[in-house]
């Protein structure tokens, strides 16, 4: 093997250990005792608990901003693929003068603060009575997921060979087929890249779902940043239960799409 390949190998397992051991770690610290935690040396050999697991999962608002987070960032995923997939197909294979345009302000929307989205927001669902619910939560989601949805999704349509479109247009497929049954699957892998981003992406807010919300719409970030205490009694235990709880569903997530797109391009070549 070349000495070039080895370092670059080398480079890569390190990069890979630096981003996989803080996730080990929490997972550990989720599963010590907080006088194992806050030892001046590190312990690798303990006792394992899961009385910090155990607290988590038998609080109800943790159960209940888990299935905020669920409602709230499924619901606004699903929305942003029915709208931002067809509005960034009709971008990139239909262009007109205000493509550019609808770009920038796609691209824009992602350059404003949380803050600045979050209090304008706050006052309009204020005003008709949706504050603190998950009808606001999703729209407001559904604004960041439609956004990056066709941000990402519209170099994935023009990464399709147009070759293929004119021979499906050729073959009597309409402007629908050609969508669904050509630029869908061609593109498929890089827009699951788009679902997978933006679903991460709503599922970490913590701004907006701050001030959105009060005490019914509370999402799992809020509900676990409020185990937190001040002082020196923080219960670093259940803070690192918490946090393997938040990460679950994303990796989960992933896990599912990565498996269904294989499938499907399995089922492709035979």
């Amino acid at each position: 093997m070349k000495p070039g390949r080895l370092i670059g190998k080398a480079i890569l397992a390190l990069a890979g250990f630096l981003a996989v051991f803080p996730l080990l770690w929490t997972a550990l610290n989720a599963l010590k005792n907080n006088v194992d935690i806050i030892t001046r040396v590190p312990r690798l050999v303990f006792t394992p608990t899961s009385a910090n697991i155990s607290y988590i999962l038998g609080r109800d608002s943790v159960l209940t901003g888990l299935y905020n987070s669920v409602v709230a960032c499924g619901s606004a995923v699903l929305i942003g693929v029915v709208l931002g997939l067809p509005a960034a197909y009709a971008v990139a294979r239909y262009p007109n003068r205000w493509a550019g345009d609808i770009q920038f302000f796609v691209l824009s929307l992602r350059f404003l603060p949380p803050v600045a989205v979050a209090i304008p927001l706050m006052v309009i669902w204020l005003q008709v009575g949706l504050y603190d619910t998950l009808p606001a939560l999703i729209i407001t989601y559904s604004l960041l997921t439609i956004s990056v949805i066709m941000w990402l999704a519209i170099p994935a349509f023009q990464g399709v060979p147009k070759e293929i479109e004119e021979a499906a247009f050729v073959d009597g497929y309409g402007a629908y087929s050609v969508f669904w049954r050509i630029a869908l699957p061609v593109a498929a892998r890089s827009l699951a890249g788009a679902v997978a981003f933006s679903f991460v992406l709503v599922w970490n807010e913590f701004l907006i779902a701050l001030m959105l919300s009060s005490s019914n719409a509370k999402t799992l970030p809020i509900v676990a940043s409020e185990l937190s205490q001040q002082g020196m009694n923080v219960p670093w235990g259940i803070l690192n239960a918490s946090v393997v709880l938040l990460s679950l569903p994303p990796l989960l997530f992933l896990g599912v799409l990565s498996g269904f797109l294989n499938s499907v391009f399995r089922q492709k070549k035979t």
